[in-house]
């Protein structure tokens, strides 16, 4: 029987995007730092992905342990990998179906394993598991192996409501019926109203068969069986929304979940190597320049990123834009106009990846052309920088809303579902016009400092953090038989929010 003094070991494994990666590892490298043992799994593909990366800056510490580092500044975090079901050589971007299908029916026995090791052997031993939501089994493995189950939901809570309550968007008629509905949605519990449009891209889709969507069902099935919950977003900002989920299960908010010093993040867990723009950026004025990018996962049609590039070139701006290799597809890699590098190359800095946050930390920064990917839309925040919106998939149409419609720090790239390079001009020439983004920017440095408020000793972040710190502690407790089985009371925090 486990000692109840010991210190609790979580097992923690991110599902394997770089926007899942990397508030994990900021989630570990804190728990850590306030007494915890964590044991971190990443999967052979991503591990050799970012081994990779950091080999090609000369930055690699040791290829075999990314913690390494860490561990030698006092922190015990362990590190181990898992076989996801496919070869190394395998394109899961280009196999994208597949790849998800193995998620769901293969990785779990390879993880399952693993666990079942590492509670054989680990000390302290293994008290709780902390998994990514989209994961379909990690309540079964938590049962079979006694463990606390919380999962990680890395995304905007709003989002999470929408999914918790997809049987209720299918029996009014905006989910999975012929014919979605094209109404406000006011029924949702936290939700005051919501357009379609701003749904996720698979709440809106008319085949509600994929393999994505499987997913979401089982995750959203399993999610009932955690013992808690926790968002990588902030308490202030989504209210209503959070205060009816914790009707159903304890859930907290602890974002935005940054390392310490954010501009320098301890090490690199980029799947890419980065270059280092600050070369250029240091030549050029205060807030001129636009940061473009759209994310680590997405893709986009070569005619949008041919219209998007043609506006920017006529919009006569300084930029930085990301363009990863494998945008469009992972076999498709021309895909900018002919001349376009040679024309732009005075103000326009091409780049396959970067570290982003040195990037939109920096003065020469302005503004952001982004997918609205929720570390991003943080990122963003944190640095003051309001944002240009141009949405691809899955979450990012809800964060959209929350961007330019709650919290009106951000304005929408098109306005029609057709891009042009004549809006995208206009939309940029007038967004990088210092003048007319006054109130943006008013707006941005607002909601920074709710998030700075969140993060202060008292603010509600840190309090929501050492709560789920301590209901951990007692989960682990009562699954060992030391207590009598009753949690501690959660807190109740000056906004009258409760669990």
């Amino acid at each position: 029987m486990a000692n109840h003094n010991q210190k609790p070991h979580a097992i923690m494994i991110p599902y394997p995007y770089q926007g899942h990666i990397t508030p994990f590892v900021y989630l570990a490298i804190k728990l850590a730092s306030h007494g915890f043992t964590i044991t971190f799994v990443n999967t052979h593909y991503i591990h050799s992905k970012i081994s990779n990366s950091q080999s090609q800056q000369n930055c690699l510490h040791n290829k075999d342990d990314l913690f390494a580092r860490a561990r030698e500044s006092g922190l015990d975090i362990r590190y181990a990998t898992v076989n996801d079901g496919f070869p190394l050589s395998f394109d899961r971007s280009l196999n994208h179906d597949q790849f998800v299908e193995g998620l769901l029916h293969v990785f779990s026995a390879h993880f399952d394993e693993l666990v079942g090791d590492l509670v054989k052997s680990e000390d302290p031993p293994i008290t709780c598991l902390i998994a990514d939501t989209f994961y379909v089994w990690p309540g079964m493995i938590a049962d079979k192996y006694n463990l606390c189950y919380v999962s990680f939901w890395t995304e905007p809570a709003l989002v999470f409501n929408l999914y918790y309550h997809m049987e209720l968007l299918k029996k009014n008629g905006h989910f999975a019926s012929q014919d979605n509905r094209k109404d406000t949605i006011d029924y949702i519990p936290g939700v005051e109203a919501i357009e379609p449009r701003d749904l996720m891209s698979y709440l809106q889709a008319t085949d509600i068969w994929t393999c994505v969507h499987r997913v979401i069902y089982k995750a959203f099935t399993d999610i009932k069986k955690a013992d808690i919950i926790i968002c990588n977003t902030v308490q202030e900002l989504e209210f209503d929304t959070l205060s009816a989920l914790n009707k159903y299960q304890p859930t907290y908010a602890i974002g935005p979940i940054f390392p310490s010093g954010i501009t320098k993040a301890p090490f690199s867990i980029s799947l890419w190597s980065e270059s280092d723009c600050s070369q250029w950026l240091n030549s050029k004025p205060n807030t001129s320049v636009l940061y473009v990018s759209f994310g680590s996962y997405a893709h986009t049609s070569k005619e949008d990123l041919l219209e998007i590039a043609h506006g920017l070139q006529l919009s006569g701006v300084n930029f930085i834009w990301v363009l990863r290799p494998d945008i469009v597809s992972s076999d498709e890699t021309d895909f900018l106009p002919v001349g376009f590098e040679e024309s732009i190359k005075d103000r326009g800095l091409i780049v396959p990846w970067c570290k982003q946050i040195e990037v939109i930390s920096h003065p020469a920064i302005g503004g952001f052309l982004t997918h609205c990917g929720w570390n991003s839309t943080l990122e963003s925040i944190w640095c003051g920088i309001p944002l240009i919106c141009f949405p691809l998939l899955t979450d990012q149409f809800t964060n959209r809303k929350l961007v330019v419609n709650d919290w009106k720090i951000g304005i929408n790239l098109c306005d029609k579902e057709l891009v042009t390079h004549e809006e995208v001009e206009e939309k940029i020439s007038n967004f990088m016009c210092r003048n007319s983004t006054q109130e943006l920017r008013k707006a941005v440095k607002e909601v920074r400092k709710t998030l700075e408020n969140a993060l202060g000793q008292d603010g509600s972040s840190e309090k929501n953090f050492h709560q789920f710190m301590k209901d951990i502690k007692v989960n682990a407790r009562k699954r060992a038989g030391l207590s009598n089985g009753h949690t501690s009371p959660l807190y109740q925090n000056g906004n009258g929010l409760t669990h």
